[in-house]
């Protein structure tokens, strides 16, 4: 019987992180804001616009979401 010692054991991807967020080329982790669709007849063009773009997640954030995306995203 063939022993698997000093290989190490893959770490598996968060499957709602990676559809929720996206990591750039410089390491930054760009997420999606929330409340765009609620109330959004109420809502200005320009802030509507603003919702639609992805925005850098703060440092404390992106500690956690570094862990649940071990690999990155490809």
């Amino acid at each position: 019987m063939a022993s698997k010692s000093g290989t190490k054991v893959k770490l598996k991807t968060h499957k709602g992180a990676k559809r929720r967020f996206s990591i750039t080329a410089t390491g930054k982790i760009m997420h999606a804001k929330g409340m765009k669709s609620h109330n959004r007849r109420k809502k200005a063009p320009r802030v509507l616009r603003q919702l639609d773009k992805m925005q850098e997640m703060d440092s404390t954030n992106a500690k956690g979401v570094k862990l649940m995306l071990p690999y990155g995203l490809k």
